[in-house]
């Protein structure tokens, strides 16, 4: 079903007569939290300060807090994490558009609101290598998308720990690629995307070299006579699943092990029997960024000499160029809240759109108020699988994901009229919030599981019944906020 409805689309949004690239800026981040709670902000580890914002922010942390009731808790509510993060970015116009957990591993996905109506096919899985593959403290998750008609796969992985098991980390990236399918026939597996990023505590360490020419290396900065022990150079060298991956140069010092709230690399006083405090661990880079942009190839005939139907889809694809960047690639050593220190990755995209127009353009009819039930006109811009479980939600400017609405109308139940281009559902005055503010209307498809046509942002104004009765103070701007939660 969902890989008719991919065929659909994309049968109707490919405009390859424009050659233009259009460039957007990624940003990565892997960070190992150490079940620890977040710090106050993380405005320096996504750069707020920047004056160029990305237009895409992927997360993936490993080891938050996975206590049993938890991770009850955050199953029913979003986790301390994914709230700061949320919290942070929707101030700036970005909406959480999907995310995944399994047990202590994490993965956000977050986009500028313009995009996201280009946004689809998302699909998310996970899979369990840790404690014989029952308990999710070690495995893989990722979230695989459409961007613009370009496949992208974001993998998050907490690999197995220790010195002495460089080999068994292989083994366990392998195992998931081979384990981890989507519901599609063109991108059934990881590589079969496009672009694949390969991010995580990978837990590769550094091996021969001993504690003082390792922590003296990093002093003097000399990061490059280290890298030949580095355990995934070393695997890459042999590996042949390894060298599809590219990752930028190590040029900032390894990012484990370190004293919490502290630049220090592992000071532990070594303690014995029953007073073990364990071995000291030398510094290593375990937390890394790679990725793997997949390369153009020639469909393949069959025995008629034939080209088969899904490999001309692939070229009709490569119409459609892709280029990638790594702009930088460093550390944000201000943090301390875990033994790892946070690793970023900046990237940038430049790709020729498959599709430049959303599904369906969206907009809010004339005067909004809780006054009286107000009307929203929507228009199908493209032929798309639309549904009775469709709904239009009205959010507040600034909204953090896509549950995160003030009301919302069903687009067949709420139908008040309509004609072969138009249609018309109507929004209950009692489901406005009688404060006003600034609103943005988003439409969600239920087949394709996304938001695919969003509208300009107008306002809600202030309910005049309110303010006489005294129930609102003139003048007050804003949503109410009890609504608004």
């Amino acid at each position: 079903m969902e890989e008719d409805l991919s065929r659909a689309l994309n049968s109707v949004t490919l405009e390859p007569e424009d050659s233009k690239m259009d460039t957007f800026g990624l940003y990565v981040v892997t960070w190992n939290v150490g079940t620890a709670e977040p710090p106050e902000d993380v405005n320096s580890l996504l750069q707020l300060s920047s004056p160029n914002k990305p237009d895409l922010y992927v997360i993936g942390l490993q080891e938050v807090k996975a206590a049993p009731l938890k991770f009850v808790t955050d199953l029913a509510f979003e986790d301390s994490w994914s709230q700061l993060f949320m919290r942070t970015l929707a101030h700036l116009g970005y909406i959480k558009v999907s995310s995944i957990r399994m047990q202590g591993l994490l993965l956000l996905f977050f986009s500028k609101l313009e995009h996201v109506p280009f946004i689809r096919d998302i699909q998310v899985t996970y899979t369990r290598t840790g404690i014989y593959g029952y308990w999710g403290n070690k495995g893989g998750v990722s979230i695989r998308l459409s961007f613009y008609g370009h496949m992208l796969c974001f993998l998050n992985c907490h690999l197995t720990a220790h010195m002495n098991y460089a080999s068994q980390r292989v083994d366990e990236f392998e195992y998931i690629l081979d384990a981890q399918t989507f519901d599609t026939k063109n991108t059934p597996h990881i590589l079969d995307h496009k672009v694949v990023f390969w991010f995580g505590d990978l837990n590769f360490r550094i091996e021969d070299h001993g504690m003082l020419f390792v922590r003296n290396c990093i002093t003097s900065q000399r990061f490059s006579l280290l890298w030949p022990k580095d355990q995934l150079t070393m695997m890459k060298q042999k590996e042949a699943i390894l060298q599809k991956f590219e990752e930028g140069p190590l040029d900032f010092q390894p990012t484990y092990k370190f004293d919490l709230h502290s630049d220090n690399y592992d000071t532990r006083v070594q303690k014995t029997w029953f007073g073990f405090n364990g071995k000291k661990r030398k510094p290593a880079w375990c937390d890394r960024i790679l990725w793997h942009v997949k390369p153009k190839s020639s469909p393949p005939e069959d025995e008629d000499g034939h080209i088969e139907e899904e490999q001309l889809e692939g070229e009709r694809a490569n119409e459609f160029p892709l280029k990638m960047t790594q702009e930088n690639y460093t550390s944000k050593m201000e943090y301390g809240v875990s033994d790892h220190k946070p690793v970023i990755g900046i990237f940038c995209l430049e790709l020729k759109k498959m599709h430049k127009t959303p599904l369906v353009e969206v907009c809010a009819e004339g005067e909004w108020s809780a006054d009286f039930d107000a009307l929203i006109t929507y228009r199908l811009l493209q032929s798309f699988p639309s549904s009775a479980w469709d709904w239009i939600g009205l959010y507040k400017v600034g909204f953090k994901s896509v549950s995160d609405y003030i009301t919302y109308t069903w687009v067949k139940d709420d139908q008040v009229s309509l004609n072969d281009e138009l249609f018309q559902v109507y929004v209950n005055k009692d489901e406005i919030p009688v404060r006003g503010g600034e609103c943005v209307l988003c439409y969600f498809s239920s087949n394709l599981q996304c938001i695919v046509g969003i509208s300009q942002p107008f306002k809600v104004q202030e309910s005049r019944a309110a303010i006489e009765e005294g129930l609102v103070p003139e003048n007050i701007n804003g949503l109410d906020e009890t609504v608004a939660s």
